[in-house]
C-alpha cells in the first residue's frame, strides 16, 4: 500500500514492528489506545495528505509566500490545512489528556507528521510550530497565559512561532539583544528584531503567538541573562477588542526551496507599544526554549527523512517507466535490435536507487527510534528508567537531526541523477525536492552545531553514560541477531563498527582530558558522520531481524518480497555504506591539525 509520495507499508512496518507500537499501548500511559485505532488514525492522516497537501505541493513552489504591503501573502490552501489539521486532532495528539489532548504515543505523532511532510513539506511547519509554542506555554506558562492562549492555539484559531535568531547573533544566542523592560501593568515592553522566523506572518489565522527570547534590562550577559516571553501579534485590549501589539513584518526571505513556508523578518516595539508576558522565571528562557528546540530538531530530522522518502518514490517510479538502453550481454556487447528496457534494469541506476532506499528508510527508522525513546521516557514509572531514556534522547537527538538532513541531500541528489537531464528540469519534481531538502542541514542548529553538541556535550555527559547506554542498546540488537544464522555476519560487523567508534571516541577524548578543546572539537562533523553511519547500521539490523522473523513465520501482513527487500537493504548498507567508517576513523585519528586558526593558507 502506498501513495505517490510514500510507501505506507514501510511506515507501518517501522511503527508497528520495529518500534513496537504494541509495547507502547500496553503501558499505563497509552492503555486507552490500541494498535488498530492508531493505525486507522495514520490511514486518516494519509487520506488528508493525499487530498489536502500533495495536490498543492508544486503549486506552492511556483507561487511562493511573499511580502506584500507589510504582510506576508501565502497560498490559500495553507489555511485549509491548518483548519482541517486541527479538526483531525494533529494539534492535540501528543498533549496529555488532563490538558485536553489525546495523549497519543509520540511515535504515532511523529509518523503522522512524516506522512504529511512526505506529501508537502511546505505546510506542516505551520502546525508544528504552533504545537511547540503551545507546549511551552502549557509547561512553563502561568495559569493566565494558559487560559488566554492554549485553547485557541490547539484549536487552530491562532498559530505560534519561536523567535530566537537576530541579525547580529545568528546561532550565537549569547549575543541576543532584543530587550524587555518591566511595566507596572504586569507585562514587559519588548523592543528588538528577529530574523528567519518560520511561519512568522500570514493571513490564515486571527493571531500569531510568538515565543520570543529577550534580555530583561539589567540581566546578566550571555545566555544566563535570556528570558522567554509570549508576544502575540495582536493583544486583548481592556474593552475586550483585539488590537495590534506593535509587532510588524519588515520583510521576508525569498528562498531556493520550501517556498510555500514563509520565513519572515519581524520587528517588535517600533512604536514602543509591544507587550510581552514572561514565561516561567526570569533569565531561564534559553533552558525553556531548548525544550521546544529539542523537539524541533527531531522534527527537522523527520522532515528531511520525509522529503528523501518522497524523492525516492518519485525516482523509483520514473526508473520503472523510463525506457532507455539495452542490457550488456556477457560478450560485452549490446544487441541494438533488442527492445529498450526500463532504466531500473541498469546496475548503476539500481545502485543509486538502493542508496536512496537505505538512506531514506534508515533515516525514518532513526527518527522513529528517537520518538520511541520519548515515549519510553514518558511511560517510565521510576526515576532511574526515566533518566535512562532521557540520556538516550540526549545523545540521539543531534544524530536524528543531522543524519537524515545531510544524507537526505545525498539521497535526493542521487534521485535527481536517476532522471538524468530531466531531473534538472522543472517538468519533474526531483529538482524541487533537491531545493527543499537543502535547508534541513541548516534549520535549528547547523550540522556543525549539532556535531559540536554530540562530541562536546553528549559524548562526555555524565562520564559517558549516555554513550554507554546507546552502545548497550545496539549490543542488545546484536545479541538478537546472533540467534538468526543468516544475520550473524552482520551482527559481527556491527560489533566491529562499535569497537571502531569506541576507539575513535577514546582517542579524541584524550585531547579533552589535556584541555586541548579546540583540537578535540576540530573535526566534530566527521565524528558525527562516523557516529550516524554506525547508528543507522544498527537500525538496518533491527529492521532485518524483524523482516527475517516475519518471513520465517510466513506472516501475511506484508509480502515475502517486502521482507526480502529489507534484508537485501541490510546487505547493501553493510557493503556500500559501513566501509566509509574506515576512512573516517583514519582521518579522525590522524595527528595533524589542519583546520585550527593559524597562518592564512587559503
Amino acid at each position: 500500500m502506498g501513495a505517490a509520495f510514500l510507501d505506507m507499508d514501510t511506515m507501518k512496518f517501522l511503527v508497528n514492528h520495529v518500534h513496537c507500537l504494541n509495547e507502547l499501548v500496553t503501558s499505563e500511559r497509552y492503555a486507552h489506545h490500541d494498535t488498530e485505532s492508531l493505525n486507522l488514525f495514520l490511514d486518516a492522516v494519509l487520506d488528508f495528505a493525499e487530498t489536502s497537501l500533495y495536490p498543492y505541493f508544486r503549486e506552492m513552489d511556483a507561487n511562493p509566500a511573499h511580502w506584500d504591503s507589510g504582510t506576508i501573502a501565502t497560498h490559500e490552501q495553507i489555511g485549509e490545512v491548518i483548519r482541517k489539521g486541527a479538526e483531525l486532532g494533529l494539534l492535540v495528539a501528543p498533549i496529555d489528556e488532563q490538558d485536553g489532548g489525546l495523549q497519543v504515543p509520540f511515535t504515532i505523532h511523529t509518523a503522522a507528521n512524516a506522512i504529511l511532510e512526505s506529501a508537502n513539506n511546505h505546510v506542516p511547519g505551520y502546525l508544528g510550530l504552533t504545537l511547540g509554542a503551545a507546549e511551552l506555554i502549557l509547561r512553563f506558562g502561568s495559569e493566565a497565559l494558559r487560559e488566554t492562549y492554549l485553547s485557541k492555539m490547539l484549536g487552530g484559531e491562532w498559530c505560534g512561532t519561536m523567535c530566537l535568531t537576530e541579525p547580529q547573533a545568528g546561532s550565537s544566542l549569547s549575543d541576543v539583544q532584543t530587550g524587555a523592560w518591566p511595566d507596572p501593568g504586569g507585562y514587559y515592553r519588548i523592543k528588538g528584531q528577529k530574523i528567519f522566523i518560520s511561519g512568522g506572518d500570514h493571513q490564515h489565522t486571527d493571531n500569531i503567538v510568538h515565543l520570543v527570547l529577550a534580555r530583561i534590562s539589567g540581566a546578566p550577559a550571555g545566555t544566563k541573562g535570556i528570558s522567554l516571553f509570549v508576544v502575540p501579534k495582536r493583544r486583548l485590549a481592556e474593552d475586550g477588542a483585539m488590537i495590534s501589539n506593535d509587532v510588524s513584518t519588515a520583510g521576508d526571505f525569498q528562498k531556493m526551496g520550501q517556498r510555500g513556508y514563509c520565513t519572515t523578518h519581524l520587528m517588535f516595539g517600533e512604536n514602543d507599544d509591544c507587550r510581552g508576558w514572561l514565561v516561567g522565571a526570569a533569565n531561564h528562557g534559553l533552558s525553556y526554549m531548548f525544550q521546544m528546540m529539542n523537539g524541533a530538531r527531531i522534527a527537522v530530522g523527520r522532515g528531511a527523512a520525509a522529503i528523501a522518502v518522497a524523492a525516492y518514490q518519485a525516482s523509483l517510479a520514473y526508473a520503472r517507466e523510463r525506457l532507455q538502453g539495452r542490457p550488456i550481454e556477457n560478450s560485452g556487447k549490446k544487441d541494438v535490435q533488442a527492445e529498450q528496457v526500463p532504466i531500473i534494469q541498469h546496475p548503476d541506476v539500481r545502485r543509486m536507487l538502493y542508496l536512496q532506499k537505505v538512506i531514506t528508510e534508515g533515516s525514518m527508522s532513526l527518527v522513529l527510534q528517537t520518538a520511541y525513546y520519548v515515549d519510553r521516557m514518558r511511560m517510565a514509572t521510576d526515576l532511574e528508567e526515566r533518566n535512562k531514556y532521557h540520556l538516550l534522547l540526549e545523545i540521539l537527538t543531534p544524530v536524528c537531526k543531522t543524519y537524515p538532513s545531510e544524507k537526505g541531500i545525498e539521497a535526493v541528489s542521487n534521485g535527481l541523477q536517476v532522471l538524468g537531464g530531466y531531473g534538472y528540469c522543472d517538468d519533474y519534481v526531483l529538482q524541487q525536492y533537491y531545493r527543499d531538502i537543502r535547508i534541513f542541514a541548516i534549520y535549528e542548529g547547523t550540522t556543525g552545531i549539532q556535531s559540536l553538541d554530540l562530541l562536546g556535550r553528549k559524548l562526555p555527559m555524565q562520564d559517558g553514560k549516555a554513550y554507554q547506554l546507546l552502545i548497550s542498546e545496539m549490543q542488545h540488537t546484536i545479541r538478537e541477531a546472533n540467534n538468526l544464522q543468516p544475520l550473524i555476519s552482520y551482527s559481527e560487523e556491527l560489533n566491529n563498527q562499535i569497537k571502531r567508534l569506541h576507539s575513535v571516541s577514546m582517542h579524541l577524548l584524550e585531547y579533552a582530558r589535556k584541555n586541548e578543546y579546540e583540537r578535540y572539537l576540530a573535526d566534530a562533523n566527521l565524528y558525527m558522520d562516523l557516529f550516524g553511519t554506525v547508528v543507522v547500521g544498527w537500525q538496518w539490523l533491527k529492521m532485518a531481524i524483524i523482516a527475517f522473523q516475519k518471513q520465517q513465520e510466513k506472516a501475511v501482513q506484508y509480502s515475502d518480497a517486502f521482507y526480502q527487500s529489507k534484508i537485501h537493504a541490510l546487505s547493501w548498507y553493510y557493503k556500500y555504506e559501513m566501509p566509509r567508517t574506515t576512512a573516517l576513523a583514519v582521518i579522525l585519528t590522524n595527528p595533524q591539525a589542519l583546520t585550527l586558526p593559524g597562518p592564512d593558507n587559503f
